[in-house]
């Protein structure tokens, strides 16, 4: 477990990166500052003036900025992308591996638990002797274990440094947890850590990070007791996305050092706080299944708030989509009306132009075949014309069709019987003459206006 100097300068180092960003934040608008902002989430670049600068040489381009950025890194585009592995005829390839993408750690705005292992115990006056005894003993092979371990580091690197499929390795120790302990635990997210992050935040979930360390030796105690017990099982798939992974696997080892964890078993809890993945709490040593779920009930509380805000925030956008939606469509209904009735007016006035030049010229009243049709239209204003009685009914069609007061949508019938006279023409129907018709003298017709 790290001493308490180490967590004070990790948290005045964490309070001094959140001065910087709220002093920089002072000298830049919303925009370029959200950019930043998510350049950093995205490529893991702590430093501001580096992230500044690099999307300042992208024009502020993000998508190009971010894509470039990984370009450099050795040609690895990032550690979730699809990749192919190394055939098996050749040498891994070590490649320096971008971080998983990164979430807000301030140490200072966090719940911290922990549980040191076997601290209730207490010494004899013989064991601390014992103790200090051996210390100087312990020294020297500390400090010969570590120089060996450096010198090795230098010729062989950390095999957990090396360019592995991370959805492999959370599946592979999904399959050992369960060959180990059983299937009596949380339901593990299937994916990598980036995708369950993902989850998370498009759920508005809390995620729940457990880190795997096989070698500490509360770690099979923690697993066959803790996490076994149905009330954690129960909880945890409720309120939760569960999401781990070995710490000496290529994906562990990077979330690993993501989070910098000081001790095992380890679990940290994400919730999407200010738009912004953030560790809200972390629980280190080994909680039995009441501490561990009162340590979860008490997170959740003190942290809920801010899923109910950006889920009411999510509700009102999408409340508003659809309102906009839904005018969009009746403007575009309306438009598309209002262009039909210019297309059908348009269309009207070009067929009366084409029918007033097919009706025949009128005869003369001398003519022995020459009749006078009447027609009373709906205004009350009466029309008049002759015709031969050897003429289409659709010549009189036409002549009321063309007239100025004439409604779209007509018949012209008699009046005693009353009768819809067929002088409508269609593509399959050509009217008959008047004669034919049984119309040989002069007759008053009457104009039905159907949407009247």
């Amino acid at each position: 477990m790290a001493s308490a100097g180490e967590n004070g300068d990790e948290d005045r180092h964490d309070l001094q990166g959140n001065t910087t960003l709220n002093s920089e934040s002072e000298n830049r608008d919303g925009e370029e500052v959200a950019k930043i902002n998510q350049f950093q989430e995205l490529t893991g670049i702590e430093d501001l003036e580096e992230c500044r600068q690099k999307l300042e040489n992208h024009f502020w381009d993000l998508e190009r900025a971010v894509q470039d950025t990984f370009n450099e890194r050795e040609g690895v585009s990032g550690v979730y992308d699809e990749q192919p592995l190394p055939p098996p005829d050749q040498p891994e390839v070590r490649r320096r591996i971008p971080a998983p993408t990164p979430t807000v750690d301030n140490r200072s705005q966090q719940r911290v638990f922990r549980r040191v292992a076997h601290a209730d115990e207490r010494w004899s006056w013989t064991t601390w002797g014992i103790q200090l005894l051996y210390l100087p003993f312990r020294f020297v092979y500390s400090s010969i274990y570590d120089v060996f371990r450096f010198l090795v580091g230098l010729f062989r690197p950390d095999p957990r440094r090396r360019l592995t499929d991370p959805t492999a390795d959370v599946e592979k120790f999904i399959r050992e947890y369960d060959e180990r302990y059983g299937t009596e635990h949380p339901t593990f997210c299937q994916g990598t850590y980036s995708q369950a992050l993902n989850k998370a935040k498009e759920e508005l979930k809390f995620l729940l990070v457990y880190l795997h360390g096989d070698d500490h030796q509360d770690t099979d105690q923690f697993c066959r007791d803790t996490l076994s017990s149905p009330n954690v099982i129960q909880y945890i798939n409720e309120h939760t996305i569960f999401w781990s992974c070995n710490i000496n696997s290529g994906e562990g080892y990077r979330v690993s050092q993501a989070l910098r964890e000081h001790s095992y078993p380890f679990l940290a809890v994400i919730v999407l706080k200010e738009n912004r993945m953030t560790v809200v709490a972390r629980i280190e040593g080994s909680l039995s299944a009441g501490e561990l779920l009162g340590a979860l009930q008490g997170i959740k509380e003190d942290n809920e708030m801010y899923l109910i805000a950006e889920r009411a925030e999510r509700n009102e956008r999408l409340l508003n989509r659809t309102i906009r939606e839904l005018q969009d469509n009746e403007y575009e209904k309306s438009v598309e009306q209002d262009r039909a009735k210019v297309n059908l007016v348009q269309a009207r006035e070009r067929l009366k132009e084409q029918w007033k030049k097919e009706i025949p010229e009128e005869p003369d009243a001398s003519h022995p075949e020459c009749i006078k049709i009447l027609i009373k239209l709906p205004s009350s204003d009466r029309i008049e014309r002759r015709y031969l009685v050897s003429d289409s009914l659709k010549y009189l069609y036409y002549f009321v069709f063309c007239h100025e007061e004439a409604p779209d949508n007509f018949d012209i019938v008699t009046n005693f019987p009353r009768k819809v006279l067929p002088c409508k023409p269609t593509a399959d129907f050509e009217p008959p003459t008047f004669k034919e018709h049984g119309i040989v003298r002069s007759e008053m017709l009457f104009v039905h206006d159907h949407d009247a």
